[in-house]
């Protein structure tokens, strides 16, 4: 792991396309601005984890677990979800 030392309104590069910029100090709390390309996905660590973790629970599903969707949302598969009839 690279640490590095920041101060308020300083940055540091991540590659050519991320810039991560101490924006404010208060006690124990850093306040962070990430400016990075809108491909990129950012998240803190903790929504990171919870988004892979549905993703697997999802990729484990069987074609059976999903037979009653459209039971739930009140569509059917063969009808469009945008409003088409």
């Amino acid at each position: 792991m690279l640490v590095l030392s920041r101060q308020r309104d300083e940055s540091i590069m991540i590659g050519d396309t991320i810039v991560v910029t101490i924006v404010d100090i208060r006690g124990d709390k850093v306040r962070l601005g990430i400016n990075a390309p809108s491909e990129v996905p950012v998240h803190r660590q903790e929504v990171y984890e919870a988004i892979q973790r549905e993703n697997l629970r999802a990729s484990r599903l069987e074609p059976s677990d999903t037979q009653d969707i459209g039971k739930l949302t009140g569509r059917s598969p063969s009808r469009p979800s945008d409003g088409r009839r």
